[in-house]
């Protein structure tokens, strides 16, 4: 059984060993790997025996340091920026690259309770000998907290604000009571929490100013120019289509260049000559969502066509992406299309096939 998706310390086995392999200078306690290791891992890299290490973010390395460092003392991280924007990739890969380990995830929803961040019981040794040991089930924080790692908690700003306070005490005092046994578990060295947030979404959640007291945040912002937004959809495709074994060719470069002008003119609401201003939509038209957009034109081509991605393969997909809100943003869309689509030269095509799709 082949699985769709492995995890960050899994996938990149092979270099973490290397890095451990080849890393001398100090580590924290616990820690897999030097925080020069850590964001060597992250930002790629050669090694002195010649291997070379993948870049797992590409942006300001600044700020995967100023991240690294941050979870080196006891303060939590907090990666924030807009939907699309690698925090939670960031957050994986920090770590696999730390513990060894990115499976201790909290998954934050409107409907998370406070024992997926503290603890729960299981009911039916509870319902029969009441509160005892045996009967507890541990969160992944506070597995986290026993074994020395660091714990994820994706989407903190979408969890409700009574529960996002459970995580005070842990951050704050490193311990987490357990008043039904009389009992607490106190952190071992190691231990830390890299939480993401945005403040996009619908349906978020504030952080209490007690709460924020208990982070460092570091701001992903999305790449800040075009080129390097093509290369980071461009290696990302490659590496999705691979993984999803699409039978198609290779992306066209110039279909991702297309696409990523679209968004970058769309967000900012300036054509790329500046001679044309632009209404936005309500969409974020992040660099995630044109990786979606030229993977569902990969496999349209690859099922659907000749295996060459052209404009009627990534029309549907592009316009969804950029129609969030029916009554607003398709207004937004026509007329964009109108105004710089069609009269950019070889362009026509993207034109017909999306106003066609409109």
């Amino acid at each position: 059984m082949t699985i769709l998706r492995a995890h960050a310390e899994q996938q990149y086995a092979e270099e973490l060993q290397e890095l451990q392999l080849h890393d001398t200078k100090p580590r924290p306690a616990n820690w897999l790997l030097s925080p020069w290791a850590v964001a060597t891992y992250i930002l790629g890299g050669t090694l002195n025996n010649g291997f070379k290490i993948e870049p797992k973010y590409i942006g300001n390395g600044r700020l995967i340091e100023i991240a690294i460092a941050t979870l080196t003392t006891d303060r939590a991280l907090l990666l924030m920026g807009i939907p699309g924007t690698g925090k939670t990739w960031v957050s994986e890969h920090l770590a696999a690259a730390i513990s060894g380990d990115s499976k201790l995830l909290v998954q934050g929803t409107a409907g998370t309770a406070e024992e997926a961040i503290r603890y729960g019981w299981n009911y039916a040794s509870l319902i029969a000998k009441g509160p005892t040991t045996e009967a507890l089930v541990s969160s992944p924080v506070m597995n986290a907290m026993k074994d020395g790692k660091v714990a994820r908690v994706e989407e903190l700003t979408r969890i409700p604000a009574d529960v996002q306070d459970a995580l005070i005490t842990i951050l704050s005092e490193k311990l987490l009571p357990i008043p039904e046994l009389n009992d607490e578990v106190q952190a071992v060295e190691g231990f830390n929490v890299i939480a993401t947030a945005n403040d996009r979404d619908k349906g978020v959640n504030d952080l209490s100013s007690a709460l924020k007291r208990r982070f460092n945040t570091v701001v992903l912002p999305l790449p800040h120019d075009a080129e390097q937004e093509v290369f980071i959809v461009h290696e990302r495709v490659k590496k999705l289509g691979a993984a999803l074994e699409l039978p198609a060719e290779k992306p066209i470069l110039e279909e991702i260049r297309r696409v990523v002008t679209i968004f970058r003119e769309l967000r900012t609401g300036l054509s790329q000559d500046g001679k044309t201003k632009l209404k936005s939509p309500t969409s974020t038209l992040s660099t995630a969502e044109a990786i979606s957009v030229m993977n569902s034109g990969i496999a349209l081509a690859a099922h659907f066509g000749d295996g060459t991605v052209q404009a009627t393969d990534i029309a549907a997909s592009l316009t969804g992406a950029v129609i969030k809100d029916p009554n607003n943003d398709k207004t937004v869309w026509k007329e964009y299309l109108e105004t710089v689509v069609k009269n950019r030269e070889n362009w026509q095509d993207l034109y017909q096939a999306c106003s066609a799709f409109n």
